[in-house]
């Protein structure tokens, strides 16, 4: 039985097309019983909800996000997305602070939004994140819709961020894939940057066993470049990802086995305070 914390779940009682794709694809349902039921078989004690992307373009309201982590009695713990507009940061903020005891971080969807990390709108979120601790969460790398900014979603745009702002934690998400060597550069580079590896494998496909096998190559170089694997963290993207995927890429990557354990659970506890 394996024992993990997953860092990266996406979840919507009213999934758009997007979402059902995704799911259709791992042979998903896509509810939150069976997000619960797949944790549970999987030895996965703890989850991070974040609002999905959606095909319309905008997202599950982060209302509802904290709503279903009730629902699941403790298992899953909220993440709030936050919106370029000062109305949406600054009801983001307000979120936050009624529901501090349960809220673990936010999200900032680069390449889905019209904003850069370094925009002006999120200097609050950023202020607060760094007084309580809270990690920001950033998407980075492959866009879900053919209309995404790569430009911004680029990891190496967070470069400039962690200089400015040395105390904020920063979740490179998805490992900036398919930029996961200047993913692996930042996490060396700076102290309180991080990376998961969510959502790198989708369903099936010809070459799925030789895409599972060349991602585990590169994060396994990842973590050799940063001297070893204190700053990554597991996560599915379910639906994108299924856990026993998840789990089969951690088992081939070429790492010892203590920085196994790190990458499934221990990181996650500290960097989140789960």
């Amino acid at each position: 039985m394996n024992r993990a914390i997953d860092c990266h779940i996406h979840l919507s009682r009213r999934p758009d097309d997007l979402l059902r794709r995704y799911a259709e694809l791992n042979g998903l349902k896509y509810s939150l019983d069976e997000l619960l039921g797949e944790m549970r078989e999987s030895g996965v004690e703890r989850g991070l909800l974040l609002s999905p992307p959606m095909e319309s373009g905008g997202i599950l309201p982060n209302e509802e996000v904290l709503a279903l982590c009730r629902e699941s009695r403790g298992i899953l713990s909220p993440v709030i997305t936050v919106e370029p507009t000062r109305r949406e940061a600054k009801a983001a903020l307000g979120l936050a602070e009624e529901n501090r005891s349960e809220v673990k971080g936010f999200k900032v969807r680069l390449g889905y939004v019209d904003a850069a990390a370094e925009s002006p709108v999120f200097e609050g979120i950023y202020d607060y994140a760094e007084a309580q601790g809270l990690p920001v969460m950033f998407h980075t790398g492959d866009t879900a819709t053919s209309d995404g900014d790569l430009a911004r979603s680029h990891p190496l745009t967070l470069d400039a961020l962690a200089n400015r702002r040395e105390e904020l934690k920063i979740v490179i998400c998805h490992f900036g894939n398919p930029w996961m060597e200047d993913t692996a550069e930042l996490i060396y580079k700076h102290p309180k940057v991080y990376a998961d590896i969510s959502g790198l494998t989708t369903g099936g496909g010809a070459y799925s066993g030789k895409l599972a096998a060349l991602l585990a190559r590169k994060l396994s170089e990842a973590v050799y470049f940063a001297g070893g694997g204190e700053k990554v963290l597991f996560g599915t993207d379910y639906p994108v990802t299924r856990h026993r995927h998840a789990f089969e890429l951690v088992s081939l990557m070429d790492a010892d086995e203590s920085d196994k354990e790190r990458i499934l659970w221990r990181n996650s506890k500290e960097v989140f305070g789960l």
